[in-house]
């Protein structure tokens, strides 16, 4: 039976994003199944904390920095009063597992510093550099996340090609997710592109702009194309299952872009079917290979979709 804390943290995913609820309901470990609903929902909070523009700078750096203390006490076994369910959430999560070496541990310090540098970007322009680094801090918290739910820890190859996968996703998420991102302040594109072409990052429908989206999205699928030859070689099935329809989600995206020569429209992708069919795509691969069971009916899949878009900025 789910605790409160568990059921909290199900009611955030399922609400938030309707890939990674069919992911965690459907391919998980068994044993891990209540951690990453605790790991998606309180990082889900965290970045929706820093993401609605209640903090201003000062007071999102103090949440930040008491979010790491929180991370540093749990993983040294010692008791730091929680104050909201949250971050019991985190508490559990870390207690389930205090090793600071696992999978997890990789997770939890890679997406921190996601966190961190959307809430120091915001309303400013950045190199080239600090997005690159970006990128690699997402891409590392959601493989490493992968490995450890999915396939009991599973390690696969060290390779550069480990975080490909993740990698053309944020890409493709980032561009994507431009307009709204710019009326939020967080600019996608970097400094360097723009003193380049003599734009401001608000003339996205410029030459200069569409060029350099064309370069992404040339970028974005090398990344696809060896995250997918990595993916091949791992042991796990239901990891690959998860890469596999990780992959598809994104490379919509890239096509979308493409058709439109390589504009950035908003609502481009109605990314929320897209959530809808791959949450289908889970439960009938899941279903296949177990043919002693039930395929989930159409009832449980409706259940999954939440109100919300499914594939807000924040963990992937």
């Amino acid at each position: 039976m789910a605790t409160p804390n568990e059921t909290l943290a199900r009611s955030i995913t399922r609400s938030a994003n309707a890939h990674a609820y069919a992911t965690i309901q459907l391919l998980v470990d068994r044993r891990r199944v209540g951690d990453a609903f605790r790991a998606y929902g309180y990082f889900r909070w965290v970045d929706d904390r820093l993401d609605l523009g209640d903090l201003d700078g000062p007071q999102a750096g103090a949440f930040l920095a008491r979010q790491r203390a929180l991370i540093d006490s749990a993983y040294r076994g010692e008791a730091m009063a929680a104050a909201d369910p949250e971050e019991e959430l985190l508490q559990e999560l870390v207690g389930h597992d205090p090793r600071r070496e696992s999978g997890l541990a990789l997770y939890i310090g890679h997406m921190m510093d996601v966190m961190a540098f959307d809430a120091a970007r915001r309303g400013r322009l950045v190199s080239a550099k600090e997005l690159a680094s970006y990128t690699r801090s997402l891409a590392a918290g959601v493989m490493e996340a992968l490995h450890y739910f999915i396939g009991g820890e599973a390690k696969g190859s060290r390779s550069p090609a480990r975080y490909s996968a993740a990698s053309g996703a944020h890409i493709a998420h980032m561009l994507r997710d431009t307009h709204e991102d710019v009326a939020r302040g967080y600019f996608n594109i970097p400094l360097e592109v723009l003193q380049q072409g003599g734009i401001s990052p608000e003339q996205i429908d410029s030459l200069p702009y569409r060029a350099w989206v064309r370069g992404r999205v040339a970028r974005a699928s090398r990344c696809f194309r060896l995250g997918r030859a990595y993916l091949a070689q791992v042991h796990s099935l239901r990891f690959r299952i998860a890469g596999l329809a990780y992959c598809i989600r994104f490379e919509r995206c890239l096509e979308s872009f493409k058709r439109d020569a390589y504009h950035l429209r908003p609502g481009q992708v109605p990314d929320h079917h897209a959530a809808g069919s791959e949450a289908a795509f889970l439960a009938g691969v899941a279903a296949d290979r177990r043919p002693n069971r039930a395929a989930p009916s159409a009832g449980w899949r409706s259940s999954a979709l939440g109100p919300r878009d499914p594939a807000q900025a924040g963990p992937a």
